[in-house]
């Protein structure tokens, strides 16, 4: 790759991690949409995305935490069910199409969804999510599942559901969702070691922008945007990652 295209993927990628972060969530979609419009492989998108992810969120979760916005009593169903099922997500190579184009769809409404109603402020504490454990690992089996065949951190597909249902307000989905995506992202990525061959020499380049990404909108998150702003934003986000579902 030329030295102007790495120094423009380079680029999108602090986009992506600034944007995505700022609702909790890693930038996968965002990073693989971005590989997408550089020609790069799908053999070295998928576990790129996920490096990146794991770096993101754990800066992200680190974060959250700090603003006491994480809550382990949602993320334990969540989580139980998730990693076996990203694990096998992740080993598994998909084709589909259609499959695509229904994840697209699916997010898409989504984000009319929440762009057209967000709820309003929830400012309790994240103890506040409530995720009964049938409930938790059923959502959280069918995203870690998810997450591991689409190669990011499950957070596009969990967050949607969170405020949806009713579990938790704006900025506690964005706790809980930084810690199930670092999580998921790992087992994703351990689900399939023999891709990290195709990680790209320029990835360290990457880490810095998606790191430095990270750090400004993580704190745009928790200081700056309203809930109903982060909702917007996370339409946003869902938008894109819609798009690059159906058109990639």
């Amino acid at each position: 790759m030329a030295a102007t295209d790495i120094a423009l993927l380079t680029g999108l990628i602090f986009a992506a991690a600034a944007i995505y972060s700022a609702v909790g969530h890693a930038g996968a979609s965002g990073y693989i949409a971005a590989m997408a419009l550089f020609g790069v492989s799908p053999a070295t998108m998928k576990p790129t995305a996920l490096t990146l992810n794991i770096l993101v969120a754990t800066l992200a979760t680190y974060r959250w935490n700090r603003a006491g916005l994480v809550a382990g009593r949602p993320l334990a169903p969540l989580l139980t069910a998730s990693i076996p099922a990203a694990f096998i997500g992740g080993a598994i190579q998909l084709p589909g199409v259609w499959y695509r184009l229904l994840i697209g769809i699916v997010l898409m409404a989504a984000a009319f969804r929440l762009f057209a109603s967000p709820r309003g402020a929830s400012a309790g504490c994240a103890e506040a999510a409530a995720v009964g454990w049938p409930a938790g690992l059923v959502t959280g089996a069918s995203v870690g599942l998810l997450s591991g065949l689409t190669g990011t951190g499950g957070g596009i597909f969990l967050t949607p559901m969170l405020l949806l249902f009713g579990w938790a307000g704006a900025r506690q989905a964005s706790g809980i969702t930084a810690p199930f995506i670092l999580v998921n992202s790992i087992a994703g990525l351990a689900g399939n070691l023999l891709s990290l061959r195709g990680l790209p020499a320029e990835l360290p380049y990457y880490m810095i922008a998606a790191l430095l990404g990270a750090f400004v909108g993580v704190n745009m998150g928790i200081k700056w945007m309203s809930p109903i702003a982060l909702q917007r934003v996370l339409a946003a986000v869902l938008c894109v990652a819609a798009l690059k579902f159906i058109l990639v």
